[in-house]
């Protein structure tokens, strides 16, 4: 009798994803940019490796432009003529398509997983980010190659340019430094845009995480940008009000270049988890925020907004509770009276184009565009793309670890604590499975299932106990054996994204060099295999407080070039504290008599692994 419920509820969800039949491709749109005069729309499909395009007169689909990699974010030519597509691969690449004929024109390399590209205003240039080389680039048009490249934070994922002020601002998707910091925060990264020269880093609040979009009002006199703002600073031991996750919008002053304050996008007792894209409409009336974990768009008539923050800066009209900036970011009444929450009927609500009085949200687990007309009665329909695939177990392991509304009052999922295909979110934690007034930095589900036991202290015996007490003690619901099973399929699929470091796929000279040095360190005496990990706990002398004389689980090196800051508590920012500052009793690796040269080989040959 069970299975048979369970294999309903799988039917009833393929059906609800818009699977209609065994057939079809797996499609998984995302970007999507509008052309106005041509009256179409041009969608990034992540998973069918293409650009579909939809003719607005009669929302029928035209021969779609085939590319060669995973396009990663799409920009139109100022006479839009030509589009602009990221291809966001390791060996990442810009090209060029001239949309008359459907032909790649021109194709530069770029960094490791670009995305984002924006135009410059005179049509000359490009801007985009490079997420996992931690930097932004500029292309010159004309000759179609970088002119210049500068750092910013850790994995920028979109940009905005502010042309009165000669601006580029970056949203950083992760924070950097060590997470037992007193503050630990995502940053925007401001640059000279002509320059790429850095001029500032805007600290959002503490625990912002999960940068996805940053957009300007039309008078570039703010910015907004989506992300999640972690209140990892008390134990998880509810869900309610936001206790753990509240998902939020920041605003930043373009002209002062500063922080102005934090939004919560949710109810009081209704999250409206994983905020996705944003946009501001032309006549700069209202904002727009998808939520791809909720599956829904919200409408923030944005005069109402600043004059309800002007309100309180100035000390009028103060809300029930937020009575300074400061504490806008606490109130989860702020937007009452002044926001709508329009359901997508749909998975996965990423990016968002706006035309005329339409608005076009990409569902990007369904395989459709939902289309609102707001000239009535915010009316939605499907655009479809083609037929969708039904999924494979993967594939819907995937759409539950993004669904928020398998979460008690839909707070958040299991990708708002483990961002970038179930990676980290580079915070500390105090989950309840070891103790209380512990907290431990979030690992990286990569090989999760492969690495047992789990957490840091081992204290869960394998991945799959793991999942189901994530489910029952972080989303706080109880959900069929089935979701469980589906997402263990989902993180066992995970493959490694190969490092930055690399050159043409090979370890560097320094790497070399290194993977000498970690047998001479006996880094290989725990760390072995092809994991490596020899899958026991040590006391590596690293534990402080409650954790003194307490053995840690070995964790796989592999992509640990992703998951700092480092140690149980990710005190080491980086991996050369972890060999200097945090070893002095050389318990974990024989480090202390390692010349500088030996030790920056041997972080540059982990970080490539």
């Amino acid at each position: 009798m069970k299975s048979t419920i369970y294999a309903c509820l799988f039917l009833c969800f393929a059906v609800l994803v818009g699977c209609s039949s065994s057939t079809g491709e797996l499609m998984s749109p995302n970007q999507i940019v509008v052309s106005k005069t041509q009256n179409k729309l041009f969608i990034a499909d992540e998973t069918a490796n293409r650009i579909s395009i939809v003719n607005l007169e009669n929302s029928e689909l035209e021969s779609p432009v085939l590319l060669d990699g995973k396009p990663g974010g799409l920009a139109l030519s100022a006479d839009e003529s030509i589009l602009y597509v990221t291809l966001s691969d390791p060996q990442g690449r810009l090209q060029e398509i001239d949309l008359a004929t459907q032909k790649v024109e021109r194709t530069v390399q770029v960094g490791h997983t670009p995305m984002s590209p924006v135009l410059s205003p005179d049509g000359n240039a490009i801007y985009l980010c490079n997420r996992f080389n931690n930097s932004v680039s500029k292309i010159d048009l004309k000759s179609f190659t970088i002119t210049n490249t500068s750092q910013a934070d850790r994995e920028p994922v979109d940009l905005a340019l502010a042309e009165k002020g000669n601006l580029l601002l970056v949203a950083n998707h992760l924070p950097s430094g060590s997470a037992n910091a007193d503050y630990h925060t995502a940053t925007i990264s401001v640059f000279n845009a002509e320059t790429l020269e850095p001029l500032k880093e805007i600290l959002l609040p503490n625990g912002s995480n999960s940068l996805n979009k940053i957009a300007l009002s039309p008078d570039e006199k703010f910015a907004y940008v989506t992300h999640i703002l972690a209140r990892y600073n008390v134990p998880t031991n509810q869900v309610e009000r936001g206790w753990i996750n509240t998902n939020a919008l920041s605003i930043i002053d373009i002209q002062d270049t500063s922080y102005l304050c934090t939004v919560m996008l949710d109810n009081l007792d209704r999250g409206a988890a994983n905020p996705y894209d944003v946009k501001c409409s032309d006549d700069g009336k209202n904002l727009y925020v998808t939520h791809s974990g909720t599956n829904e768009l919200s409408i923030i008539n944005r005069e109402a907004l600043h004059q309800r923050i002007a309100n309180i800066a100035y000390g009028a009209d103060l809300t029930v509770y937020a009575r300074s900036l400061e504490v806008i970011q606490n109130d989860l009444s702020f937007l009452q009276g002044i926001r709508k929450r329009i359901d997508l009927n749909g998975k996965g609500a990423k990016g968002l184009a706006l035309k005329d009085n339409k608005i076009f949200v990409s569902m990007y687990f369904s395989g459709f565009v939902t289309e609102i007309d707001l000239s009535g009665t915010n009316s939605i329909s499907p655009i479809e793309l083609g037929i969708q695939a039904k999924p494979d177990l993967a594939r819907l392991g995937e759409i539950y670890f993004n669904d928020a509304t398998l979460c008690k009052q839909h707070w958040q999922s299991c990708t708002s604590c483990h961002p970038g295909d179930a990676r980290v979110d580079g915070l500390n934690w105090d989950l309840l499975n070891d103790g209380i007034g512990n907290p431990k930095n979030t690992k990286s589900m990569l090989l999760a299932h492969s690495t047992p036991p789990s957490m840091i202290t081992g204290i869960r015996a394998d991945a799959n106990l793991a999942v189901r007490a994530g489910i029952e003690h972080i989303l706080f619901t109880q959900q069929p054996e089935t979701i469980a099973v589906a997402i263990d399929a989902y993180l066992s699929s995970l493959k490694p994204v190969p490092s930055p470091l690399l050159v043409n796929g090979e370890l560097s000279e320094s790497a070399k060099r290194g993977k000498e040095v970690f047998q001479k360190a006996q880094c290989a005496h725990c760390h072995s295999g092809t994991y490596f990990t020899n899958m026991k706990s040590y006391d590596v002398g690293e534990g402080t407080g409650l954790e003194a004389s307490q053995k840690f689980d070995t964790p796989t090196l592999v992509e640990i070039w992703r998951t700092a800051p480092y140690l149980y508590d990710g005190k080491a920012m980086n991996l050369k504290e972890l060999f200097t500052t945090y070893n002095t009793s050389d318990k974990h690796g024989k480090t202390a008599d390692l010349t500088e040269q030996e030790l920056d080989d041997l972080e540059e040959y982990c970080l490539s692994l």
